[in-house]
């Protein structure tokens, strides 16, 4: 979705500059065009003479080339680009935008921008969470910058984004799903249609323990359930990402609370839901638990180990007898036969509004996989999907749900 796509690659004094070069190299290798424009800072962090080898391009710095005057026009590169993206973005060079401090060639080529501008921050933890950033943030979001939120992290006292900035594939790939959406006539017109709402997903499997080296699981990588809560973020939610072990990362603008078990799933989904005005349970939760959890590893003696189990929380049942009018309850079916009469089933007995249906025999869907095919069934239709990727199968759900939910009426 890049070739062709002439691109404005803004660098910041950060020392994520060095970034920049891979950042470079995955627009080109798609076909893009990149034309490099720096700040003083940022040349302190990643020379001219590398970023110039890898784009075949001059690199922009200043208002006149200082051997012989040339002019670089602000106004020509933003007629130019199709798009600016400013990675790594400083706390200050966030205020300048904000504030239109055009003093040096980067921040009068964002001001002279027609084309979208994507801005990855990257900072000190301490720095990304002062409200002044946070404000600064908020702001340029209002005026239309797509934000690429740093990836965030733990601290004692809980979730905080830590500002380093997002890495450089998912950097691309944003920028990728954009001119994606934009070639398939899916703007950024949903952006702001769940604000206001607080939306509860889960995501991923449980682990069950046996022992402390010992669990029961299953494949749930959890990536539907991440891609459902950057979505419902895009459009403007609060959301709260209740995950069992996962190796992902989501923004920092979700709250994450990490889990591990069905029981520490269940005790978060019932304290959240209560705020929320709908609730994905896209998690894959154990069925079953050891009865007893064996306090040391247990040792191999004979042939045979009988384990006895035990019904975990059923979650969306519990959710389901706490929903209020005003909630919308959506579920999964993951199945392996008689799909859509067990989906019904799960639908009515649960008391959700609609449920996402999906199946082991749709090969390259499912656990692990980057791609999904779903029915999205209600008591009143069927509605049938493609096999797409999983972050536009939570497209298509959010639809779904904010059709539901009459979002925008």
């Amino acid at each position: 979705m890049l070739k062709g796509k002439k691109i404005v690659l803004g660098i910041t004094g950060s020392i994520a500059a060095y970034k920049a070069c891979l950042i470079v190299r995955l627009l080109m290798k798609q076909g893009a065009e990149v034309q490099v424009v720096i700040t003083d800072a940022g040349k302190q962090f990643i020379t001219p003479v590398t970023l110039s080898a890898l784009t075949g391009k001059p690199v922009v710095s200043e208002f006149f080339t200082a051997n012989d005057g040339t002019w670089h026009s602000h106004v020509d590169l933003g007629l130019w680009a199709d798009a600016m993206l400013i990675a790594p973005c400083t706390a200050s060079s966030l205020g300048k935008m904000v504030h239109g401090i055009a003093d040096n060639m980067l921040i009068t080529t964002y001001l002279s921008m027609k084309a979208p501008v994507f801005v990855a921050p990257a900072m000190d933890l301490d720095m990304y969470a002062h409200p002044s950033t946070q404000g600064n943030i908020e702001r340029l979001k209002q005026v239309g910058n797509i934000i690429i939120e740093p990836q965030a992290g733990f601290l004692a006292s809980g979730l905080e984004g830590k500002g380093r900035m997002e890495e450089p594939e998912n950097i691309v790939a944003t920028l990728e799903k954009y001119f994606e959406d934009e070639d398939n006539g899916r703007t950024c017109t949903a952006q702001g249609q769940l604000a206001g709402k607080k939306v509860l997903i889960t995501a991923g499997p449980t682990y069950e323990k046996i022992d402390p080296v010992r669990f029961i699981g299953n494949y749930s990588s959890g990536k539907m359930g991440f891609a459902l809560a950057e979505e419902c973020s895009r459009r403007g939610a609060d959301v709260v990402l209740v995950a069992g072990p996962v190796n992902l990362q989501c923004s920092a603008a979700i709250r994450r609370i990490d889990v591990e078990s069905a029981d520490e799933m269940h005790a978060a989904c019932i304290k959240a839901f209560a705020q929320s005005d709908a609730a994905i349970l896209c998690a894959a939760v154990a069925d079953f638990k050891p009865s007893d959890v064996v306090a040391q590893k247990i040792k191999r003696e004979g042939n045979k180990l009988t384990l006895e189990l035990t019904s975990t929380p059923d979650i969306a049942a519990a959710l389901g007898r706490e929903k209020q009018s005003n909630q919308v309850l959506v579920g999964f079916a993951l199945e392996t036969d008689n799909e859509e009469t067990n989906a019904l089933k799960k639908l009515k007995s649960k008391n959700l509004d609609f449920i996402v249906l999906n199946s082991l025999r749709n090969e390259g869907t499912c656990f692990g996989t980057d791609n999904n095919k779903v029915n999205i069934i209600s008591d009143s239709e069927n509605r049938q999907f493609d096999f797409k990727s999983k972050p536009e199968v939570a497209k298509d759900i959010v639809d779904y749900l904010c059709e539901r939910m009459k979002c925008g009426e």
